[in-house]
């Protein structure tokens, strides 16, 4: 099978971002497809288009700019640049078949061209609910923009042949949409238990370099500081925390457009430097040592509704380590911790209560012990990067006409 696949944001573990199409088309390459990546080369620094091989998948990458420092309507560009870009060339590359996916949304326009130009299947995955994620945030306002953005997110839909989503409450969106539910998929992000299950060494080594750190309680944050995270959450926290327990420690790992935002809030509150700690993101290889330096890994959002339903890299990648997870918000994920015990469920709009929440959990050995056990096991049961990745191939499989099947086991 040869696929033409679609992501504007390709990330290989060399660079910063979530991994999942690297890790998805990599497993892939080895089963004996042959896959095309077409992305982008955020960096600026080249001015034409360029390929490389990354794990035996051929990748296509258009000297597009982007970064989460960018306003609104310098990201739109970009976004219609990338659209414009990779249209042409996707249509030009062998394929038996298309695979895109967002965000952002406009990636639907590529693909959709690609498909009807070599008459041949589109599979479309939906990471986000957007424009709904959006709407939420404020991005999109006039009732213009907001009209072109649904008219956006039908097409992609209409035009597709399968969906895949990433949560059950994304599948239930796309239903709601109009779409057949009976050709929608929920294949969820993955755990990378090979990268994550490091030696506990790896851990005990990142804690050595830092003298605020030592053997003290560790809570992370490793990922984007976008509008949408909400990660000043973690620095109202963390002075929450203080006041219970003066020896935990936050770490917020990432850079994005709050970053000067949740610095001030941390500068405010009088936890930057004590309890309360930044550094700059660095590539998906390092995160696993971060990760074993941890007792508690978090994920955090904004309170909207909309936003509950995410699949965030950074919950799967600590389950993947066996690391308890912290959010602060409802949907599936608070479902799936209170359930199977991996973490804890913090309250969006009281830092206090959650920060004796916290404060109590990471202190009680028997805890972090029991929530670490119940995540490593949700890794291996549930979100095995393997069983997914074969989950999508059997998706992948099912829109083709017959013929192009597996080349190799």
């Amino acid at each position: 099978m040869r696929i033409i696949y679609l992501h504007e944001y390709f990330t290989t573990p060399n660079m910063v971002g979530g991994t999942r199409s690297y890790e998805m088309a990599r497993r892939l390459v080895r089963w004996g497809h042959e896959v095309h990546m077409v992305t982008s080369d955020r960096s600026g620094c080249s001015q034409r288009w360029f390929e490389t091989e990354e794990a035996g998948i051929h990748v296509h990458w258009a000297p597009v700019r982007y970064s989460n420092y960018m306003g609104f309507h310098r990201r739109i560009v970009a976004f219609a640049r990338f659209a414009c870009m990779a249209a042409r060339r996707a249509a030009q590359l062998p394929g038996d078949l298309v695979f895109a996916t967002s965000t952002p949304l406009t990636i639907a326009l590529p693909a959709v061209y690609a498909a009807r130009k070599k008459s041949i299947p589109l599979v479309f995955e939906v990471r986000d609910l957007w424009p709904q994620g959006c709407i939420a945030v404020g991005s999109l306002r006039s009732p213009a923009a907001i009209a072109a953005a649904r008219w956006l997110e039908a097409f992609a839909y209409r035009n597709s042949d399968r969906i895949v989503a990433l949560a059950e409450g994304m599948k239930q969106g796309v239903v709601a949409a109009g779409y057949r539910e009976d050709r929608v998929t929920v294949i969820p992000n993955g755990s990378d238990l090979r990268l994550f299950r490091v030696p506990a060494r790896t851990g005990r080594e990142f804690r050595r370099r830092y003298d605020w750190l030592g053997k003290r309680p560790l809570v992370v944050y490793t990922g984007t500081l976008g509008k949408v995270n909400g990660v000043d959450y973690l620095a109202r926290l963390a002075a929450a925390v203080r006041k219970h327990d003066t020896e935990v420690r936050f770490l917020v790992v990432g850079s994005g457009c709050e970053q000067r935002k949740v610095r001030r809030v941390a500068e405010e509150l009088g936890v930057l430097g004590r309890n309360f700690f930044l550094q700059a993101p660095v590539p998906k290889h390092e995160i696993p040592a971060i990760l074993s330096a941890a007792d508690l890994a978090t994920s955090t959002v904004i309170d909207h509704p909309h936003l509950w339903e995410n699949s965030a890299n950074k919950v799967f990648d600590a389950l993947a380590a066996g690391r308890p997870v912290a959010i602060n918000h409802e949907g599936a994920l608070a479902d799936m911790i209170r359930t199977s015990g991996c973490g804890l469920v913090l309250h969006p709009n009281d830092p206090e209560s959650s920060a004796k929440q916290l404060a109590e959990a990471i202190r009680d050995p028997q805890w972090r012990w029991q929530a670490r056990m119940a995540a490593a096991r949700l890794a291996d049961q549930r979100f095995d990067r393997d069983k997914l990745a074969a989950d999508l191939e059997s998706v992948l499989l099912e829109v083709l006409p017959a013929g192009p099947r597996r080349l190799a086991a």
